[in-house]
């Protein structure tokens, strides 16, 4: 059986279905980080083993061991070694130091990133909001925000959820990282942020990575999107097309997101609106508020 060398130091992040841990160690004064993705087992949800599903638990190895996002614009990779078993997947990477990247160099660093050739690989994720919708569908939708204050609101953007998603599906379909949170885009080399946590990498509607960003950036939704259409190649999408792509994904991101969190702590004892400073609820309620504008637009 696997099992990680005692002297490595677990360290946050990489928490995907089919992530075991992740550790940070070092190799002849080098730090490098280990992260350990188990193979699928018969009770795993099948969507592990489907290509292109977002949860597909092997597309990290798959994007290293070709090297497909090694000289990619605006986001790309550092080497990673692959090592496989019977068990799993080991992947050895140096360790990114945290560079503080602006908000805005990010999102032009994802719009230029959206002009990437990845080719055709059949393992690369597709219709990622969809999936995660049809999660969220699966544990009943939104029931939990039916309690508060955004009642309305929650009810009428889940019932236009497919009408959409629909118009997603019509928008360009470019590249996406899948995941751009902060933590994930630790580095900067040259005019390109360095990027950890490939599991997700896929194609996706055009703005749809910005209004992932978006969750949990500094900056407002206005210039992040101008900093991302100056890095769009010319003629891609139009501001429009971006701009439905940025709201669908923010609204939606969002309020699932926040349906989760309260969820967490529904069932204990007292009034739910009491519930809102806790620790585990404010932030994602505090990111829901700045993104009422977004939210709002769609209705």
């Amino acid at each position: 059986m696997w099992e990680p060398d005692p002297v490595w130091h677990p360290v946050t992040g990489g928490t995907g279905s089919s992530t075991v841990g992740v550790w940070r160690t070092e190799h002849e004064g080098q730090p490098l980080v280990v992260k350990r993705i188990a193979a699928p087992g018969a009770e795993d949800p099948p969507e592990y083993a489907d290509p292109h599903h977002f949860a597909y638990w092997r597309r990290e190895a798959d994007v290293a061991i070709c090297g497909l996002v090694d000289a990619t614009p605006g986001l790309r990779g550092t080497p990673v070694d692959v090592a496989e078993d019977d068990e799993g997947i080991t992947l050895t990477r140096e360790w990114v130091e945290d560079a503080a990247l602006n908000g805005l160099y990010v999102a032009h660093a994802l719009g230029r990133f959206a002009g990437a050739g990845l080719g055709r690989h059949r393992w690369l994720a597709v219709g990622q909001l969809r999936d995660r919708i049809g999660r969220v569908e699966r544990r009943g939708g939104w029931p939990t925000l039916a309690r508060t204050t955004v009642a309305d609101v929650a009810d009428r953007l889940w019932a236009r959820r497919e009408t959409l998603l629909r118009e997603l599906d019509a928008l360009p379909q470019v590249p996406q990282h899948g995941d751009p949170a902060a933590q994930n885009l630790p580095g900067r080399s040259g005019d390109d942020v360095l990027a950890i946590d490939w599991s997700t990498l896929g194609h996706g509607p055009v703005g749809a990575d910005l209004g992932l960003f978006l969750q949990n950036a500094r900056e407002d939704a206005e210039p992040l999107l101008d900093a991302y259409l100056m890095g769009l190649p010319a003629g891609l999408a139009t501001r429009e097309e971006a701009t439905l792509g940025l709201r669908v994904s923010a609204a939606y991101t969002a309020l699932s997101r926040a349906e989760w969190a309260l969820a967490r702590v529904a069932g204990g004892e007292g009034a739910l609106a009491g519930k809102y400073r806790h620790p585990a609820v404010a932030p994602y309620l505090r990111r829901l508020q700045r993104q009422f504008t977004l939210v709002e637009a769609l209705l």
